[in-house]
């Protein structure tokens, strides 16, 4: 499934805020730097959706507030 992101980098308190069924806003200590604040949103998102990091993959959006995951999770 596509999961659309409005980034919040460099913020005192990571949270998730869901706005639509497709459509969230994760905020995230991380600053942009080196593809940090990325990372720790594939890992917020991880947890959220109950699946590893490895099944999150970020397809647009990698130096833009709005972005595009995909999620591969695999039902058991």
């Amino acid at each position: 499934m596509l999961i659309k992101v409005k980034a919040f980098p460099g913020v005192s308190k990571t949270k998730i805020e869901k706005k639509d069924q497709d459509f969230l806003e994760v905020y995230v200590r991380e600053k942009p730097i080196q593809g940090r604040a990325n990372q720790a949103i594939i890992s917020v998102l991880a947890k959220y959706f109950n699946c590893s990091e490895s099944e999150i993959k970020l397809v647009k959006g990698f130096q833009e507030r709005n972005k595009i995951f995909l999620i591969k999770k695999h039902d058991n």
